[in-house]
């Protein structure tokens, strides 16, 4: 190997190195969308953990707050590397402003002061992710089923009523959190009812959606019983494991389009 050739060698060596260094992934069109999606439930997680924690309720959601914010911060680094047309990155450069602003106000412990503030940023970021997410659908040329999409939002919607659950057994119970609320819950049984009927179902599809929904017949029968006594620690679990079925039957109809 002459001078030259071991010149070229040690730079690509280096630029080896560099890359496995700095974490990079060549990250696919069919990721890019299902880390926009996933961003939706995270959004809402965050401030459910937030309002745990504050409330030091659950020393798990110390952790989990840690872990969602790191998988948040991660998926959108990832997305910012790949966002392609002007639209994109108007879209993300919202969500990157809005991250910046939500990462300043969980700094400190959590309080009922701050909290309708992360709330509402959280919900904007919320909002902006989903419309990344159709952005990058559209730019792949294809459209996911729309039993994929009700299936998916199914996913936000859980942490979404956690969110709002766990608010109201931190006292921060008004008029628009309460509507809030029951829109969630409506929607999530609306959506769940489509997806029972739907004729593409496998029966394997079937057979989870009614573990889903015997899960859910329960948690709205413990929130009835229990009237003006909050159980955010039983709550959150169950609809924890409602969005662990839901990841598994969103899988499901991936695989039947």
């Amino acid at each position: 190997m002459n001078k030259q050739d071991k010149k070229i060698h040690s730079l690509c060596l280096l630029l080896v190195l560099f890359l496995l260094s700095s974490g990079a992934s060549a990250l696919t069109m069919s990721d890019a969308i299902s880390k926009a999606g996933q961003q939706r439930m995270l959004s809402q997680r965050m401030v459910k953990d937030y309002a745990l924690v504050g409330q030091g309720k659950m020393l798990s959601a110390v952790k989990e707050m840690d872990e969602t914010i790191k998988q948040f911060d991660g998926n959108l680094q990832e997305l910012n590397g790949f966002v392609k047309t002007t639209e994109e990155k108007k879209v993300i450069g919202k969500i990157n402003r809005l991250w910046f602003a939500y990462n300043l106000l969980v700094k400190t412990r959590p309080n009922t002061r701050q909290a309708p503030q992360v709330n509402a940023i959280a919900d904007k970021m919320l909002n902006f992710s989903d419309q990344l997410t159709h952005l990058l659908e559209k730019r792949s040329g294809t459209s996911k089923g729309r039993l994929i999409n009700i299936s998916d939002r199914q996913r936000m919607l859980s942490q979404r009523i956690a969110k709002y659950y766990v608010f109201k057994a931190w006292g921060l119970d008004n008029e628009e959190y309460s509507k809030e609320y029951d829109k969630a819950v409506q929607e999530f049984s609306d959506a769940l009812n489509t997806l029972k009927k739907a004729p593409e179902n496998t029966s394997d599809i079937n057979a989870a959606l009614a573990k889903v929904e015997k899960d859910w017949n329960t948690f709205k029968i413990s929130f009835r019983l229990n009237g003006g006594r909050f159980i955010p620690s039983l709550v959150t679990r169950s609809l924890d494991k409602i969005l662990g079925q839901m990841d598994y039957i969103t899988a499901l109809y991936v695989g039947i389009y």
